[in-house]
C-alpha cells in the first residue's frame, strides 16, 4: 500500500486526433506522464465522459483493451491498441466505499465484467503511461447527478489516494462539438474565441477560490454563474468528471486542512485546439483524504 497521497486529475482528452497529432497538449501530457511514472501507481481509476450511464458502474475486467468508440477519423486510429491489465480488486473497493458513503443516488455501484477501455481513457493513458503495464478500471459516470453530487462521489473515494491509485476525471474543458465540426479551423493554432477564454478563467478562477475557501458551492453552480457556460457545454457530461477528481482531492467535509495544506491546482495543459475546444487539463495536490484503509 503506498504510504503517501498521489495527486488527482482532470484531463481534456480533446478530439482522437490528439492521438495521431499530439500538438502542445500532447507533449504536457509527456511530461506529466514522466512525472507520475516516478510515483507509480498500482491502479488507475479513470471517470470518463464517455461512459455514461444511468446508475454507477464499474468495470471488472480482468485485461483491458482499447474501445475504438468513434468513427470518421483516420484508419490509423483504429489500429491503437491499450491491453493494460484490469483490476478488479480495486473495483470492489470502489464499490464498498460508495456504498458506505451512503450518497442519494450513487450508492450502488454495479459491475460490468465486459466493457473496455473507451479513448476518454486509453488515449490520454497512451501519454501517461505508455507501456500500459499499470492496471485500469472505469467508473461510469452519471450525467443525472449535479455537480455537487460528483464531488460527493469524489470525496467517498478520497481514500483510494492513500492506496496508490490514481484517481483521473477526463472530458473537455470546453465542449461545444457542433462548432467543432461545422468550423473550418485548423486542430492547432487558431486563436480561442473570445467566449472559450471567458468561461476558461471564470471556471479557473472558481477553482482557485473554492480550494482556498472550502466552499464549493459557486464551482457547483457553474452552469448559471459561469459566462457562456451553455454555450460551452451544451450538455455538461465532459464538465463533471472536473468535479469527481476535486472531490477526490479535497476529501472528506470532516477532514480539516491543516494552515497551508489544503488541496491546490496545477495547470498542466494550457491549449485550445480547433480554436472552441479547451484542453486545460488540471493536477490536484494535497488534500486530507480520510485514513486509508489496505483494498
Amino acid at each position: 500500500m503506498a504510504t503517501s497521497l498521489l495527486p488527482t486529475l482532470y484531463i481534456s482528452h480533446g478530439s482522437p486526433m490528439l492521438a495521431l497529432d499530439p500538438g502542445a497538449t500532447g507533449a504536457a501530457l509527456d511530461a506529466l506522464g514522466a512525472r507520475l511514472r516516478q510515483m507509480p501507481p498500482r491502479a488507475i481509476l479513470v471517470i470518463s465522459a464517455h461512459w455514461s450511464y444511468s446508475t454507477l458502474a464499474v468495470t471488472t475486467r480482468v485485461r483491458q483493451e482499447a474501445w475504438h468508440d468513434f468513427g470518421g477519423f483516420a484508419p490509423q486510429l483504429f489500429a491503437l491498441r491499450y491491453d493494460a491489465p484490469g483490476a478488479p480488486v480495486v473495483a470492489q473497493r470502489v464499490r464498498a466505499l460508495l456504498s458506505e458513503a451512503a450518497i442519494d443516488g450513487a450508492s450502488y455501484v454495479a459491475e460490468d465484467p465486459d466493457r473496455p477501455l473507451d479513448h476518454g481513457a486509453w488515449m490520454p493513458l497512451r501519454y501517461l503511461f505508455p507501456d500500459a503495464d499499470v492496471p485500469v478500471l472505469q467508473l461510469a459516470l452519471n450525467p443525472c447527478l449535479p455537480p455537487a453530487t460528483q464531488i460527493e462521489i469524489g470525496r467517498a473515494l478520497a481514500p483510494l489516494r492513500g492506496e496508490g491509485v490514481l484517481i483521473i476525471g477526463s472530458g473537455s474543458f470546453t465542449h461545444n462539438l457542433h462548432e467543432v465540426f461545422s468550423g473550418t479551423r485548423a486542430q492547432h493554432g487558431p486563436a480561442p474565441l473570445p467566449y472559450v477564454e471567458a468561461f476558461r478563467t471564470w471556471m479557473l478562477t472558481a477553482i482557485d477560490e473554492a480550494l482556498a475557501s472550502g466552499d464549493f458551492s459557486t464551482l457547483a453552480r457553474y452552469r448559471t454563474l459561469a459566462p457562456e457556460a451553455q454555450r460551452a457545454h451544451p450538455t455538461d457530461e465532459h464538465l463533471l468528471p472536473l468535479y469527481v477528481a476535486l472531490g477526490a482531492a479535497v476529501g472528506p467535509q470532516a477532514a480539516a486542512a491543516p494552515q497551508g495544506k489544503g488541496a491546490t491546482c496545477e495547470r498542466i495543459v494550457d491549449e485550445v485546439t480547433y480554436g472552441v475546444l479547451a484542453m486545460d487539463t488540471l493536477l490536484f495536490h494535497g488534500g486530507v483524504p480520510a485514513l486509508a484503509q489496505a483494498a
